[in-house]
C-alpha cells in the first residue's frame, strides 16, 4: 500500500490562477511558465512531453486522491525530475542529484523557503527510488505517482479512460520508450560510475556491451578491516 506522508497535507498552496491542460486542472503561476520554458528548451521532445505528461497525471492523481499539497512544488520538482539526463545539466554525481542541484538553483531567488526548496530537491532527487518517496511528502509522493505512471503505467487503472487520451493526445510519447533507453546508455558508457546504485545499471546490464557492476557485497568483503 502506498503511503502518503501526511505531515505539510495541511498546506495548500494552489495558486489563484488556474489553466487546463487536456482537461486536467493546473496551477498557472510566473514560475510555473519559466520552468516550463526551461524544460523545453533544454529537452529533447520526448522527455518534455515525458515531464509535462508527469505533471499532469501528478494533478490529477493528487485532486482523485483529496490530498492537500503545493501544487507549484509538484509543478516544478515534476516538470524538471529529468533534467539530469539532458546535455545541458552535467555534474559528478547520478543524473538525479545533478538535476535536483540544476531545479533548486533555477529557482534560487524566487523567493521559497528552505523547506520548499528541499522538497523540490527531494522530488528530483528520489523520482527514480519510489521506495522511498512514496513514503515522503505529499508533493515528492504525487510527483513521483505521476512519473511512475507514465514511466510504467503503474496506478493507470485509477485514471479514467478519458483523461489518460486527453494526456497522452496533448504530449504525445513519441517513442518514448525506445529514445528513453538510448539516453540511459549513453549515460552508462559515458559515466558507468554514476551508474551502479540505480536504475541506469539495469540498462547497462541489458543493453551496454561489456558494461560491469560494482557490487555491493564486494564492498562490504574488500572493506579495509580485519575481522
Amino acid at each position: 500500500m502506498t503511503h502518503v506522508n501526511t505531515a505539510t497535507a495541511s498546506i495548500n498552496h494552489e495558486s489563484p490562477s488556474t489553466r487546463l491542460i487536456a482537461g486536467v486542472s493546473v496551477s498557472d503561476t510566473p514560475l510555473i511558465a519559466a520552468v516550463v520554458e526551461y524544460a523545453q528548451r533544454v529537452s529533447e521532445p520526448y522527455l518534455f512531453n515525458h515531464a509535462m505528461r508527469s505533471w499532469v497525471f501528478a494533478e490529477a492523481i493528487g485532486r482523485m486522491k483529496g490530498i492537500a499539497y503545493d501544487h507549484e512544488i509538484v509543478a516544478i520538482g515534476t516538470i524538471l525530475h529529468d533534467i539530469g539526463l539532458t546535455a545541458s545539466v552535467s555534474g559528478p554525481n547520478r543524473f538525479e542529484v545533478n538535476g535536483a542541484d540544476a531545479a533548486v538553483s533555477f529557482i534560487k531567488g524566487q523567493g521559497f523557503s528552505d523547506r520548499r526548496a528541499q522538497l523540490v530537491w527531494d522530488l528530483v532527487a528520489l523520482n527514480s527510488t519510489p521506495s522511498l518517496a512514496l513514503h515522503k511528502e505529499p508533493e515528492v509522493a504525487l510527483g513521483t505517482m505521476g512519473i511512475g505512471l507514465d514511466y510504467g503505467g503503474f496506478g493507470i487503472q485509477a485514471l479514467p479512460a478519458g483523461d489518460l487520451e486527453r494526456i497522452l493526445s496533448a504530449y504525445p510519447r513519441l517513442k518514448m520508450k525506445q529514445r528513453f533507453a538510448d539516453t540511459c546508455c549513453r549515460l552508462v558508457t559515458e559515466k558507468p560510475e554514476t551508474s551502479y546504485d540505480n536504475f541506469l545499471r539495469d540498462f547497462g546490464e541489458r543493453f551496454v556491451p561489456g558494461y560491469r557492476t560494482v557490487s555491493t557485497v564486494d564492498l562490504l568483503m574488500n572493506a579495509p578491516f580485519d575481522e
